[in-house]
Order: C-alpha cells, then sequence, then structure tokens
C-alpha cells in the first residue's frame, strides 16, 4: 500500500490512500473516532472506480494526527488479530 501526504500540521493529516477502497478508509475513520483526542476523522472518495481514499484527521492538539492514526491502526492490527484468533477456534 501506498500512502500519500497531501498536507500536514501537528493537528491535522490529510492523507490519500493509494489503490484502497471503503474498506481500509471506513474502518480506520471508524477506528479513529474513538480517540477522546480527535475531533473530526473522515474519509472521500469522489469516484467508486477511480479515485483513491482522502482521509483526513484533525485532533485537540493534546495529540498529534500522526499519533492518533498510529495508535487506531494498532487498534485495528489488534482486533483483527482477536477476530482470526476466534476464527481459528471454529476449525
Amino acid at each position: 500500500m501506498e500512502i500519500r501526504i497531501l498536507e500536514e500540521e501537528k493537528d491535522f493529516i490529510k492523507l490519500e490512500l493509494v489503490a484502497e477502497d471503503h474498506t481500509l478508509s471506513n474502518a480506520l475513520k471508524n477506528e479513529l473516532e474513538n480517540d477522546v483526542h480527535v475531533k473530526v476523522a473522515g474519509y472521500t472518495k469522489e469516484h467508486p472506480l477511480v479515485s483513491n481514499p482522502i482521509l483526513m484527521i484533525k485532533t485537540d492538539g493534546k495529540e498529534s494526527s500522526r499519533k492518533a492514526l498510529d495508535a487506531s491502526v494498532d487498534r485495528l492490527k489488534k482486533k483483527n488479530s482477536a477476530f482470526l484468533a476466534q476464527i481459528k477456534k471454529l476449525k
């Protein structure tokens, strides 16, 4: 996966998620909304077939936007690992 930083300040970041779709974008947005320091998290995708999602994160300034993104990715990894463990128990 390729990630392009389009804009960045301490409390704001705008990223392009190259060759991704709503699946990852929506999961990240939802997990970012669980962070108490994230004021706004969202993404846009201009065209469902030919455009890349643009993810935007705005924090309250007590946590950097990058740190909020890193933490949300770590939480998603843990959730996915737990889900995979449950799936393996079904075998």
